[in-house]
């Protein structure tokens, strides 16, 4: 028997060579399929139609900036961070390590802002693919203008209608996990012109603009009939915020998992973009 040992026959040792050569080769494959169908972290991008969301997804994606026009369905490209960017899981890795740029790349879904086509940002936030964070775009300069701007009034209301989203995806979660959290910027765009509010200003009036939303949506229950007395505690978080009543602020979102930062900048101008603050945002998100 140990003589049978020592010499294997012919047909014995071109198995064992084939099985040398193509478990390691199998392997290779297996793992390289795994990675490859790994799913990009992914940034949805929205606000109203004119905001500037299609140019800065094109600026991101091919660095300069092309004329575009408004959106009608919804867009997604793969983006890479400069490489001057880092991000937040960079810190516990080697800066010789060459799944950096890997990890530098993500997904930007572009969509449409026209009020009847909005329903394609809600359908992404129903049900999110690695989503890491939302931007929500305003034109900065056509929300100047104070009480009874349209831009503005429009403006507060889909951001009221995305952040009681938001709360509801929290609150009314059958989950036993805890959400992960989910931040959101406000991208004031466009501060390159004269008339646009500062991002101090654009967060303290779509603040204001939101409670009033609000108080218009409470008071139209209450023109409707039902007693407010009579809603349960499930029902209070219908209402944005905290109990719906009083002042809104974008602190409040934090008790379900929304963290809200606004940040300016523009996509274009006569010096060019201004866009690095939030490539760090989306940096420290990733």
């Amino acid at each position: 028997m140990l003589a049978t040992l020592m010499s294997p026959s012919p047909a014995v040792l071109i198995v064992t060579v084939l099985l040398i050569f193509t478990i390691p080769l199998l392997l290779h494959w297996v793992i390289y399929r795994s990675a490859s169908q790994t799913t990009l972290p992914s940034f949805l991008l929205v606000g109203p139609s004119g905001a500037g969301k299609t140019a800065l997804l094109t600026l991101f994606e091919q660095e300069r900036h092309v004329e575009t026009r408004t959106s009608q369905t919804p867009l997604s490209v793969e983006v890479s961070l400069p490489v001057t960017t880092k991000t937040a899981s960079s810190k516990y890795r080697s800066v010789n390590d060459p799944s950096n740029q890997v990890h530098k790349k993500f997904l930007l879904v572009d969509t449409p802002g026209h009020g009847k086509l909005r329903y394609h940002a809600t359908d992404a936030l129903v049900k999110p693919q690695n989503l890491r964070g939302i931007i929500f775009m305003v034109d900065a300069a056509d929300l100047s203008g104070g009480q009874g701007n349209e831009s503005m009034r429009q403006t507060a209301e889909y951001l009221h209608d995305l952040l009681l989203l938001l709360q509801t995806r929290s609150t009314k979660s059958k989950s036993s996990k805890a959400l992960v959290e989910l931040p959101l910027l406000i991208a004031a765009n466009k501060l390159d012109l004269f008339t646009a509010l500062p991002a101090r200003l654009v967060k303290t009036s779509l603040e204001a603009e939101i409670t009033n939303v609000r108080s218009s949506k409470n008071k139209g229950l209450l023109d409707s009939g039902i007693d407010m007395n009579e809603m349960d505690a499930g029902d209070e978080k219908d209402w944005l915020g905290e109990g719906g009543e009083g002042k809104f602020e974008f602190a409040q979102m934090e008790e379900v998992g929304v963290s809200i930062t606004v940040i300016g900048g523009n996509v274009q101008g006569a010096e060019g973009p201004d866009v690095q603050k939030w490539w760090d945002w989306i940096g420290s998100n990733l």
